[in-house]
């Protein structure tokens, strides 16, 4: 500590652990086998197991993207469903979670082979979530304007912040 030197090991020093030559690492070269990459899965399923598993995903549906928050008297949930009509959406709640279901339909027939990019979802959509407090299932109210689905969930009363003022 008090002004003595500790020797350091620099890259000319004959620190005893530095002293053997590092050698030049050279990985085993092995050649490469070709694999055959096999869906096991179908090849062990018969015809018409096959024929439902494909049916499976032509009735994939898509996830809708929420926003949730909150206000001090209602939870607001807000998404983004452009192309989508009112009475191709299904709003509904049981206990305390709340389904949107919906289906963007095309309103044309385009060839797979025509297309340049393929990137808009089309079909069916669902969205489930479970509500943080409780609201009042009676006075929910829902509104599609621009493209923009609105859900106002008005907070059950026992569910709202209340202020008590302490008397002294």
């Amino acid at each position: 500590m008090g002004g003595e030197e500790q020797p350091q090991n620099t890259p000319g020093s004959q620190d005893q652990n530095f002293e053997q030559p590092i050698e030049q690492f050279q990985p085993q070269q092995q050649p490469i086998e070709e694999v055959e990459i096999q869906n096991i899965a179908e090849e062990e399923q018969e015809p018409e197991q096959r024929e439902e598993s494909e049916e499976w995903l032509t009735e994939y549906e898509g996830e809708l993207n929420i926003d949730m928050y909150q206000t001090k008297d209602n939870v607001i949930i807000k998404s983004t469903i452009a192309g989508v009509k009112p009475e191709d959406l299904d709003i509904t709640i049981a206990n305390d979670m709340l389904t949107i279901r919906g289906e963007r339909r095309r309103e044309e027939r385009i060839e797979q082979e025509d297309y340049f990019y393929q990137e808009c979802y089309w079909g069916g959509f669902s969205r489930s979530v479970i509500l943080p407090i409780d609201v009042d299932t009676e006075s929910i109210e829902a509104d599609l304007r621009d493209g923009i689905l609105t859900v106002i969930l008005p907070k059950a009363a026992k569910a709202k912040t209340k202020k008590i003022k302490v008397k002294s």
